[in-house]
């Protein structure tokens, strides 16, 4: 059994005339209806009733056409992966993206992306960096951008940038009115953290460690609360519920304490809706950070799409990060 004896027997079940067939197939009727011969040999079945001027299949020969229509699909399939890995820049690129870098990287990505390698369109899925991790590990995505650390699943890892956090504090909280914040600061606060799941919660209790035990027990209410996403915890930083950390990109720029304008009360007030509510500062001394990488499968072959991604990110703002 052949693929081409395949081809002959789907196109002639598709044109019900041996001539059509042979002209689709680009080949002698003689050839095309030996083929069919050959295959209905082999499988040792009748696959077409062949009466005057009229072909049709037999029961047994749909199901046969219906498979071979699959197997026909399927080798073409191969043939398309077998031309990416020859031009790696053609065909999608399946993306994954943590919830807390996607809406601050992802809309100056695609525009980058598009720029620089339209035949490459990018495939993208949100979502935590376990279920990121397990689509990487059964080849749902090609590759992913988290943030460290996370166990190592055999993959690759390129770095990208590291970010720097800021504190999120209302705006007529008593430390609001510094240039600056410490940890230590923040200790005594109500912290407001995402939920299980993102890796970003685990950040933030690596910075303030002591919250650790409210984040876990029924007391914790009192010091902790738990938001779905960054901008719903800004909301209830806004609405005066207590303090958090968010990352920089998630900050928008008219919001960020200049350093020629520290001094001034009225810093991070600006359009937005949350800017009279909000004030976002630096810490001093060590600023707590997170490394952003993009990982992928060691076995995935299209290097040159990573490449092309990694330039892509290169190439957008990313204001406040350290690149790597």
């Amino acid at each position: 059994m052949t693929l081409t004896e395949l081809k002959y027997t789907v196109a002639l079940a598709r044109e019900r005339h041996f001539g059509r067939a042979a002209k689709a197939c680009n080949v002698s009727q003689p050839t095309l209806s030996l083929g069919i011969k050959k295959l209905e040999t082999e499988l040792d079945v009748q696959l077409f009733e062949r009466n005057a001027g009229d072909i049709t299949l037999t029961p047994l020969g749909e199901d046969v056409v219906r498979q071979a229509q699959v197997v026909i699909e399927q080798s073409q399939a191969i043939r398309a992966i077998a031309k990416r890995g020859k031009e790696p820049l053609n065909g999608p690129l399946r993306l994954g993206v943590i919830y807390t870098i996607g809406p601050y990287l992802l809309p100056d990505l695609v525009r980058r992306v598009i720029e620089q390698t339209p035949q490459m369109p990018l495939i993208l899925q949100e979502n935590f960096t376990a279920k990121l991790l397990e689509q990487l590990r059964v080849g749902d995505i090609d590759c992913a951008v988290l943030a460290e650390p996370f166990p190592d699943t055999n993959l690759e890892v390129m770095p990208l940038y590291n970010e720097p956090f800021m504190a999120a504090l209302p705006t007529q909280h008593p430390l609001a009115q510094l240039s600056s914040v410490s940890v230590e600061q923040l200790k005594a606060e109500t912290m407001l953290l995402l939920g299980n799941g993102h890796c970003f919660r685990d950040h933030v209790l690596q910075v303030c460690p002591e919250f650790t035990k409210f984040a876990s027990d029924a007391q914790g209410i009192q010091r902790t609360f738990e938001g779905s996403s960054l901008e719903t915890i800004k909301h209830m930083v806004a609405a005066g519920m207590g303090v958090t950390l968010v990352p920089r990109l998630s900050v928008p720029e008219s919001l960020i304490v200049g350093s020629q304008e520290r001094n001034s009360p009225s810093i991070g007030l600006g359009p937005q809706a949350e800017a009279p509510y909000v004030r976002y500062l630096p810490f001093s001394g060590d600023t707590p950070s997170r490394r952003v990488v993009l990982a992928w499968r060691r076995s995935f072959t299209r290097l040159e799409a990573i490449s092309a991604l990694r330039s892509a990110i290169s190439a957008c703002a990313l204001p406040g990060v350290v690149r790597l």
